[in-house]
C-alpha cells in the first residue's frame, strides 16, 4: 500500500480544517483554479474560433494558394495565362489538393442612379465550389454555372445597400480600357460575409464574360485557385508547386507566381498574430492567479495539520514522504478545480456557439457574434499545463515541511 496516498485519503475523508477555516480557503483555491481554467478555455476557444472564421472567409474569396501571371504583381488587371498548364496533372495527383479552380478578374465601375462604385469583377467556370457563398447567401441565388452567356452577377449586401439595388435588378457596369466597355449585368443573388473589405468590391460572374470584355481566347484565364484539404500545409504545398513549375520548361512570356493566403491578405494575418499575444498574457495571468491561490491554500493546510506533521515525523516519516503527502493533497484540490473549470468553460462555450449570446459589430470584428471553436488538443494541453505548473509552484510551500520540528509541533495547539 502507498503510505502517502493512504494518509491523503484519510485526510480527505476526515474533512480537515472544519473548525479552523482551512476548508474555506481550500474551497477558494478550487474556485480560483476552476475560474482561471474556464477563462483560459474561453480565451483559446474564442481566439481559435476567430482565426478560423477569418481564414474561412479569406479562403472563400481567394482560396489557400493562387497561381497567376508574374506580370500581374498586385494588380487585379492581370495578363492572361493558358488554361492548359503542364504542372496541372501532377497537382491533381497531390492528396493535399481538394480543388483547382480557374478564375479571371477585371476592375470595373458600377452605376446605379447617381451612385458610382469601384468593383472587382471575378469570373469563375462551371464546377466552381460555391459552398462558401451559398452559406452566406442572403437573397436570390448564385449565377447559373451552366450558361456561359449569362449576364447574371452575385453582389454583396453592403454593395447592394450602397447602390440601392435588389435581387433581379439590372446593374450597369463600365470597364475602363481601349475601347471602353459596358455591360448591363443582372443581379441574381446577394451575399453577406461580414468581411467588409472584400464584400464591398467583389462581384461574381461567369468567366466567359471577362474573356469577352478582354477579348481573350477561350483557353485564357487570370489564374488558378488551389484549395487544400489541410490549410496548415499551405506553405508546404506552395513550395511543392514552385518546385514543379521550376522543373518544367515554361515559356518566359508565361512566367507564373505562386501566392499563399498569407501573401494575398497580409494585413489580416498581422492582425491575427497580435491576438496571439493577448491570449498568452491572459493564460500567464490565469496560471499565476491559480498558482498563488494554491500556494496560500497549501500553506494554510500545512499550518492546520502541524500536529499531524509532528506526529508523523516522530514516527519516522522523512521530509520527502511528507512533501509527497501534501503534493498529493494539492493534486486532489487542483483536480477538483480542473473538473469544475472544464464544466464551466465548456458550458459557456457551447451556449455561445449555439445561441450567439454575445454579438459583435461585423464592421469592426469581421464577425457578427463571438466565434467559438473548441479543439480537443487545446483542452488537453490547457489541463495538463495548468496541472503541471501549479504542482511545480507547490514545491515552494512544501519546503516549509523540512523546517517543522517534531518536538515542538506535537505540543502545538
Amino acid at each position: 500500500m502507498n503510505f502517502e496516498l493512504f494518509i491523503v485519503k484519510r485526510i480527505i475523508r476526515s474533512h480537515p480544517g472544519k473548525k479552523s477555516g482551512a476548508n474555506a480557503l481550500v474551497n477558494v483555491s478550487v474556485i480560483a483554479i476552476s475560474l482561471s481554467l474556464a477563462v483560459m478555455i474561453l480565451s483559446v476557444a474564442i481566439l481559435t474560433g476567430f482565426k478560423k472564421e477569418i481564414k474561412d472567409k479569406l479562403t472563400g474569396f481567394g482560396s489557400h494558394i493562387q497561381i497567376s501571371s508574374l506580370s500581374a504583381n498586385n494588380s487585379w488587371e492581370a495578363g492572361p495565362i493558358s488554361l492548359d498548364q503542364p504542372f496541372l496533372e501532377q497537382l491533381k495527383k497531390n492528396k493535399e489538393v481538394s480543388g483547382i479552380y480557374p478564375f479571371a478578374t477585371k476592375p470595373g465601375i458600377v452605376q446605379s442612379g447617381k451612385v458610382l462604385e469601384g468593383i472587382i469583377l471575378k469570373g469563375v467556370e462551371a464546377g466552381y465550389d460555391w459552398g462558401f457563398f451559398k452559406k452566406n447567401l442572403s437573397a436570390g441565388r448564385i449565377p447559373d454555372p451552366n450558361n456561359p452567356d449569362s449576364l447574371e452577377i452575385l453582389i454583396s449586401k453592403s454593395l447592394a445597400r450602397l447602390l440601392k439595388v435588389e435581387s433581379g435588378m439590372k446593374l450597369t457596369t463600365y470597364f475602363i480600357q481601349d475601347p471602353p466597355r459596358m455591360r448591363p449585368f443582372k443581379v441574381c443573388g446577394i451575399y453577406e460575409t461580414g468581411l467588409e473589405e472584400y464584400d464591398k468590391v467583389f462581384v461574381y460572374c461567369n468567366l466567359s464574360q471577362i474573356r469577352e470584355i478582354n477579348d481573350w481566347k477561350s483557353g485564357e484565364i487570370s489564374g488558378f485557385e488551389i484549395r487544400l484539404v489541410n490549410p496548415a500545409k499551405m506553405e508546404e504545398v506552395a513550395e511543392t508547386i514552385r518546385e514543379s513549375i521550376d522543373r518544367l520548361n515554361i515559356d518566359s512570356s508565361n512566367l507564373l507566381q505562386i501566392k499563399t493566403l498569407k501573401d494575398l491578405a497580409p494585413g489580416f494575418f498581422d492582425f491575427l498574430s497580435l491576438t496571439d499575444t493577448n491570449v498568452w498574457v491572459i493564460l500567464t495571468l490565469m496560471i499565476l492567479i491559480a498558482g498563488f491561490n494554491m500556494i496560500s491554500g497549501l500553506l494554510i493546510i500545512i499550518l492546520d495539520r502541524t500536529k499531524m506533521i509532528g506526529t508523523l515525523k516522530a514516527l519516522g516519516t522523512n521530509n520527502q514522504s511528507m512533501s509527497r503527502i501534501f503534493l498529493y493533497q494539492a493534486g486532489y484540490i487542483i483536480g477538483k478545480g480542473l473538473l469544475l473549470g472544464n464544466l464551466i468553460g465548456l458550458a459557456l462555450a457551447v451556449i455561445q456557439d449555439h445561441f450567439k449570446v454575445i454579438s459583435l459589430n461585423p464592421q469592426s470584428y469581421f464577425v457578427d457574434s463571438v466565434p467559438i471553436h473548441i479543439n480537443p488538443l487545446h483542452l488537453i494541453l490547457l489541463n495538463a499545463g495548468t496541472l503541471v505548473l501549479t504542482l511545480i509552484m507547490m514545491l515552494i510551500p512544501s519546503r516549509i515541511l523540512t523546517r517543522i520540528s517534531p518536538g515542538k509541533t506535537i505540543k502545538f495547539d
